[in-house]
């Protein structure tokens, strides 16, 4: 049988005994999932405490959760931003749920000249990044920022993190994986010549993607990958 895991914030406090009221959770678990007395669930807060609950009380106002076990939570390895130019459609969707999946921990799109989108609905973003969190066993909800110009993202970021333009057939090492790193993804469209130029200006660093040339939202998992090694 399945074990479902749950995010519940500073909402649900896990103790030994807990009781869970937010009517979404409770909706889910009994219409959704057909959960009754009985089943264990697995309960994390984000910073830290992963524990599995036996569910021994459940109805439509309240649920009651008896402590099994502690559970070693897992977190990324690496601390990684990243960093991509807004997508047209459903592609944004797609990179915060895989890239949440591969262990990004911060995602700031980006307003690019050549964006084909400059919409970003942030509320909606965590709701992916939170379900992706649950399903792929993390213990951590990535942090997601309100989308920013390119040259104000590395303006806000340089300092403490190390910027890497991630591009086709270039040959510049990967980062170390004790580096904080943020990735630049470019658009479907590629940057623009001023922003090449601010990029060496800055002497910012390359990270080589592949010998082919891969769609933005491709690029964004492949960045990832070769970062932490997935």
């Amino acid at each position: 049988m399945k074990l479902h895991r749950f995010y519940v914030g500073d909402e649900v406090e896990l103790t030994q005994t807990t009781w869970v009221h937010d009517e979404k959770l409770l909706h889910q678990w009994r219409r959704v999932l057909r959960f009754e007395a009985g089943r264990e669930v697995v309960l994390f807060d984000g910073n830290g405490t992963d524990r599995l609950y036996r569910i021994t009380k459940l109805d439509k106002d309240e649920a009651g959760l008896e402590l099994v076990t502690e559970l070693e939570p897992k977190r990324p390895k690496q601390e990684v931003y990243l960093l991509w130019s807004l997508l047209k459609k459903d592609k944004n969707d797609w990179v915060l749920q895989k890239c949440t999946e591969l262990g990004v921990s911060h995602f700031v799109p980006l307003l690019a000249d050549r964006s084909e989108k400059t919409g970003f609905d942030v509320e909606r973003a965590t709701r992916i990044v939170t379900e992706a969190a649950e399903q792929s066993g993390r213990s951590d909800i990535p942090n997601i920022r309100q989308p920013l110009g390119v040259r104000a993202a590395i303006e806000q970021l340089r300092d403490k993190v190390n910027l890497y333009i991630c591009e086709q057939e270039t040959t510049d090492a990967r980062p170390e994986s004790t580096e904080v790193v943020g990735l630049l993804i470019g658009p479907e469209g590629g940057w623009s010549d001023a922003e090449k130029q601010l990029f060496a200006d800055l002497g910012l660093k390359h990270i080589a993607l592949h010998d082919f040339t891969l769609r933005a939202e491709t690029a964004c998992v492949a960045a990832v990958s070769v970062t932490l090694g997935a």
